[in-house]
C-alpha cells in the first residue's frame, strides 16, 4: 500500500511540474518563433565571371584543394560521359587553354599506382573544388592558415571577454 501511495505522489508531482513548463511555448535560440519558416538566403554572385579572367585564389593551407576562381553556372553537369572542367584543365589541354593542370595526385589510383589518365575516382571535380562567391564571412575568424617558409610566426589572437 505504501508503495502505491509513493508511486501516486510521484506521478502527481511529475504532472504538476510538466504542466508548469508546458504553459511556455518553445523558443528558438535565434530569437525567432520556432514555427516560422527560415528565410531563403539571397543568391550570391561568383567572384569570377569567365574562366581565365581572374587570378587563382591563394590557398589557406598546403593540402587545401584549390578553389575555382570563376563561375561554373553555364557548364554542363559532370557525369560519366562528360566533364567540362577537363576541356581546359586536362593534361592534354591545359597548355592550349592557359589553365592550371589538374594535380598529379589525380593520376594515382587507390593502390598508389600511377596512371596515364586522371583516376575515375577524381572525376567529380566539384566534390572537392568549389567556386567562390562574393560574401562576407558568416562568423568572425582569426584563422591564419599555413605560414610561408621563412615568414614570421603568426601572432595568436587574444579573445577579450
Amino acid at each position: 500500500m505504501k508503495t502505491q501511495i509513493k508511486l501516486s505522489m510521484a506521478v502527481l508531482a511529475a504532472c504538476f511540474s510538466f504542466s508548469a513548463f508546458a504553459a511556455d511555448a518553445p523558443k528558438s535560440m535565434r530569437g525567432a518563433d520556432v514555427a516560422t519558416p527560415d528565410a531563403v538566403a539571397s543568391e550570391k554572385a561568383y567572384v569570377g565571371s569567365r574562366p581565365g579572367t581572374t587570378k587563382p585564389v591563394a590557398r589557406t593551407f598546403s593540402t587545401q584543394p584549390p578553389v575555382i576562381p570563376h563561375s561554373i553556372e553555364n557548364f554542363s553537369d559532370i557525369n560519366l560521359e562528360e566533364n567540362a572542367c577537363m576541356d581546359c584543365h586536362s593534361a592534354a589541354n591545359f597548355k592550349k587553354k592557359n589553365a592550371p593542370k589538374i594535380g598529379d595526385s589525380h593520376f594515382v589510383n587507390r593502390d598508389g599506382q600511377k596512371l596515364d589518365e586522371a583516376s575515375a575516382a577524381r572525376h567529380n571535380c566539384v566534390q572537392c573544388h568549389v567556386p567562390q562567391v562574393d560574401a562576407p564571412p558568416l562568423v568572425e575568424s582569426t584563422f591564419q592558415g599555413d605560414q610561408k617558409p621563412g615568414a614570421a610566426p603568426a601572432k595568436k589572437a587574444i579573445k577579450k571577454n
